[in-house]
């Protein structure tokens, strides 16, 4: 399949800079654009087999759900039943941005795009072309991150390019995705508020707004469940993971350098490439290995939106092991221990 590359400024958009790929969505297709978390595969989500093309493109298992990406938040009526207050009062706060309500689906959402599910996670995004697209096609766009399945999300055209380009119809580049992580899942078909999936939008600025949510034990769990149903994406399998072996270290600051010193000279004098994740605040203190820094502890936000791409780039220099510092537990740094644990196969060592 020949892919068609385009460049779109967001900044000066026009409306026939998406009309070709518009058309490829309303035609059964798959496009590849930018959103405010990371970059989307998209296609028509009510058509059935459109939305397998994902799956195939992806080599994604068919049993993690997609989400639906919509341009207004009256399209929550179309697509799901028993629309609780709650959810309209997070859409009027939240939409458009980083957050995905989980719903009671109708019928005419295909069971091909929720994975077998009776629910279906729809988001409205904050990107002015990932909108504009959705509303130029006239269609409902399925889309999950458009990266090959298991490996680290793409926040840059480029990533895009290395994984799906010959095996989709059209990719939009669109600059550098700005908060580099998914987005918050907030399931609202059941009695009370769960979070399926941490992200940019807290524990707290959710019930800020509507009260009490709970949390998903699976969601920081050290042992998943290989047999559990996923409600949500990314709830189940292996995720973000480079090409190299990564291991958490977690600890007090000191410890956790003096043990990655340790571990990066040991792999390196038997000829292994090796790289280290640090913090603006550590970096100068590791001395063995490849090491990039990822932000500073100070801006949360530096390293969610740092955190694929550093992953990537270990993956350009083919390092074969790969250590990162661990991230306090709370507010953002929920997200990035939540994306860092899976791509990392839960590999976390504890120093004391």
């Amino acid at each position: 399949m020949n892919t068609l590359i385009i460049k779109v400024d967001e900044l000066m958009l026009k409306p026939q800079d998406l009309m070709v790929a518009a058309k490829i969505l309303r035609e059964g297709g798959l496009v590849a654009f930018p959103t405010e978390t990371v970059y989307g595969l998209g296609a028509n989500a009510l058509d059935t087999l459109a939305a397998r093309k994902i799956y195939e493109a992806k080599g994604r298992p068919s049993d993690n759900p997609l989400i639906v990406h919509i341009s207004e938040i009256s399209d929550l009526e179309v697509l799901a039943r028993e629309i609780p207050e709650k959810a309209y009062q997070l859409a009027n706060v939240f939409w458009p941005g980083p957050l995905t309500i989980i719903l009671k689906k109708k019928d005419c959402v295909p069971n091909g795009t929720t994975g077998g599910l009776d629910t279906v996670a729809i988001r409205l995004p904050a990107n002015p072309i990932a909108r504009n697209l959705i509303a130029e096609s006239g269609v409902y766009v399925a889309a999950p991150s458009a990266n090959i399945s298991g490996k680290p999300s793409p926040t840059k055209a480029e990533h895009v390019i290395k994984d799906m380009n010959g095996k989709i119809d059209m990719i939009i580049d669109g600059g550098m995705a700005t908060l580099g992580l998914e987005s918050t899942i907030i399931d609202l078909s059941g009695s009370t508020p769960v979070i399926l999936r941490p992200g940019c939008i807290t524990k707290v600025m959710l019930e800020n707004v509507i009260g009490k949510v709970e949390v998903d034990p699976v969601i920081l769990s050290k042992n998943p469940d290989p047999q559990a149903v996923p409600k949500a994406p990314g709830m189940k399998y292996r995720h973000y993971a480079p090409e190299g072996k990564l291991t958490i270290y977690e600890g007090d600051t000191t410890l956790v350098i003096d043990a990655i010193n340790q571990k990066a000279k040991e792999k390196q004098d038997s000829g292994k490439c090796v790289g280290v994740i640090a913090t603006d605040e550590t970096s100068d203190l590791y001395r063995f290995g490849i090491v990039k820094t990822i932000g500073s502890r100070k801006d949360e936000a530096s390293i969610a939106a740092g955190l694929y791409a550093i992953l990537r780039e270990f993956d350009e220099l083919h390092t074969e092991y790969i250590y990162t510092e661990s991230f306090a537990d709370h507010s953002l740094g929920h997200a990035i221990m939540n994306r860092l644990l899976k791509a990392a196969g839960y590999r976390i060592v504890k120093v004391v």
